[in-house]
């Protein structure tokens, strides 16, 4: 129902990560404002689930099951009292559908409106983003709404700032010749500086602070995207079991080699007829072959395992900028700015997913028999992570 709303998704999500908050979203329905219920969305019970306001799984059906908690209205220029219901109706076969409802709701949302849910004290506090009003208050700082965010605090770490200043003494030094030749070397060259063994584990670089190097440009004079972190799909529900089968089925020669290496997304199928989709109800991510009017399951992921593995990557993260040259044929790095992000929101993950703002590489090659895959990488682009973080912080580095 997100896609109905008649206030744009993305520019709210973008206005609650401006000052670090976390969101989740609802738009109600002519019909469920009628009758005093709406779909507990899968994104909104991630949202509940991982702030440990309530979690659906396990709850009885029926009024018996019923779970109220105290709820406010943000308004322009008061706070409006509220009860929120969380439950599953008595059905046959399906299990009892979560619902959700918030007292007194026709009086402060229309159809379509798009509702923005904050967690804070153990209140849920409802903010109707598409009442002009209401979206404009933030700028009186003695509204309902600044009082409520202006309490949400986010405070720069120590380990931040160590880390911020050897980047600064990094940047001071210039040019710097990369440690070892190809895509990686940009991230080889920035860890070997800052005296990090360089190696494959999944846990974050520098003291706790994941570090994503990057150059500004790639070899083709476009804006590289960034990589939020490889993960392989869930062998177990997919329909190919291998990145060898992958390759057999949509690979290609070229340069001596083998090889599937291609950009998935779930707006259209790309070159190799590969497209993502995403299914809110079981919570999957899958991709697709759909061509002349052929349509086969390729492999699945579990979002759940995406969003889990996001958070451990991406708790805090530097992302580094890099200009490049060469010198005698060699590349040379100058690191030059950095996008400080912190607490992704993991809940609007499978959104970006299915707007094709997040994609999947594939990175496949056989050669002298063996298969490797250095995939699947989820992407991103620099201009979107502010999408995905609320309120990443832009440092310019000390230039040479």
């Amino acid at each position: 129902m997100l896609k109905k709303s008649d206030f744009e998704l993305n520019k709210a999500i973008r206005f609650f990560n401006s000052f670090a908050i976390n969101a989740s979203f609802i738009v109600p329905t002519e019909l469920g404002l009628g009758k005093s219920i709406m779909d507990a969305t899968s994104q909104l019970r991630i949202f509940l689930k991982e702030n440990n306001i309530h979690n659906y799984e396990g709850q009885l059906q029926g009024p018996e099951g019923k779970v109220i908690k105290d709820s406010y209205f943000v308004e322009a220029l008061k706070l409006t009292p509220s009860k929120t219901s969380f439950y599953r109706p008595v059905t046959k076969g399906r299990g009892g559908d979560p619902r959700i409802w918030f007292s007194k709701l026709p009086q402060y949302a229309k159809a379509n409106n798009l509702l923005g849910i904050v967690y804070f004290d153990n209140d849920l506090y409802l903010i109707n983003l598409s009442k002009h009003d209401v979206f404009l208050s933030i700028d009186n700082p003695n509204s309902p709404l600044s009082t409520l965010f202006g309490k949400i605090n986010s405070n720069q770490s120590t380990v931040s700032e160590e880390l911020l200043g050897k980047l600064n003494i990094i940047s001071q030094e210039g040019w710097i010749k990369t440690v070892t030749q190809g895509d990686t070397g940009v991230g080889a060259t920035l860890e070997h500086c800052l005296g990090l063994e360089i190696n494959s584990s999944k846990q974050p670089d520098y003291k706790g602070i994941e570090l994503k190097a990057k150059r500004q440009v790639s070899k083709f004079g476009t804006v590289t995207r960034s990589t939020l972190f490889a993960q392989v799909a869930d062998w177990d529900i997919s329909l190919l079991k291998s990145s060898a089968q992958i390759l057999d089925a949509y690979g290609y020669h070229r340069n001596g080699a083998y090889r599937l290496y291609c950009s998935v997304g779930s707006i259209k199928p790309n070159s190799q007829g590969l497209r993502l989709t995403v299914d809110e109800n079981d919570d999957l991510l899958h991709e697709i072959y759909q061509k002349d009017n052929q349509k086969q399951d390729v492999v699945s992921w579990r979002i759940e395992n995406l969003r889990k593995r996001l958070l451990s990557k991406h708790n805090e993260t530097f992302w580094v900028g890099a200009t490049c040259k060469k010198v005698k044929g060699v590349e040379h790095f100058h690191y030059t700015n950095i996008l400080h992000t912190k607490k992704p929101s993991a809940s609007i993950f499978h959104s970006l997913l299915s707007q094709g703002i997040i994609t999947v590489d594939h990175l496949i090659k056989k050669q002298n028999g063996a298969v490797r895959e250095k995939g699947p990488l989820f992407k991103i682009k620099p201009s979107d992570l502010e999408l995905l973080f609320p309120a990443p912080t832009s440092y310019i580095l000390n230039k040479k």
